[in-house]
């Protein structure tokens, strides 16, 4: 089990480019679909939890799984797992950056990855909301974050503590009123 978990994992990571959130739907197929080791609802509440700690999204999901899986040695191999072939590959880059910082093919394919980096990032996002069968008009809350970030230059700070704010506000009063009326 914790050579198939390594294995997995590492895959994962090496063949993920953008990030943890990019790493999402492939952590979910492998082992949601694929292997079945944790069920949709056991995915979707690992991943709340992974979001809310501090520390890079997707090693927090893999120990989490991995824990799940093997207790302390599980999480422990999942988490090298997903960090090793970003190590390896940011040592590569350093020790031949020199000679790969001009070249065009290079640069090229850096840019040919950004829009699907991009994608990567947007398509969980997207299916989890689906999955969590949330009104689609709680869709607009992620667009309206995007765009207040890249095009306004709103601190992603100022966005958080917000949010934070309204989910007190709605919690404690639009909530509970909305339930006394009969609306939710």
């Amino acid at each position: 089990m914790l050579f198939r978990l390594f294995y997995t994992f590492f895959r994962i990571g090496l063949f993920t480019f953008g990030g943890g959130y990019a790493m999402l739907p492939f952590i979910e197929y492998e082992v949601v679909e694929r292997y079945k080791w944790i069920s949709q609802k056991e995915f979707l509440n690992l991943f709340a939890m992974a979001q809310s700690l501090p520390g890079v999204f997707a090693v927090n999901m893999s120990i989490f799984i991995g824990y799940r899986l093997g207790k302390f040695r599980g999480g422990f191999v999942a988490a090298i797992a997903t960090i090793l072939p970003s190590f390896i590959v940011l040592l590569s880059i350093t020790l031949f950056f020199e000679n790969i910082q001009d070249n065009r093919y290079i640069m090229a394919i850096m840019q040919g990855l950004r829009p699907a980096v991009v994608a990567l990032i947007a398509l969980p996002v997207y299916s989890t909301w689906r999955k969590m069968a949330l009104p689609r008009g709680m869709l607009i809350i992620p667009i309206a974050v995007a765009l207040l970030v890249w095009f306004f230059g709103v601190s992603p700070i100022v966005i958080i503590v917000t949010s934070a704010l309204g989910g007190i506000l709605y919690g404690m009063g639009i909530r509970p009123a909305l339930n006394k009326e009969g609306k939710l």
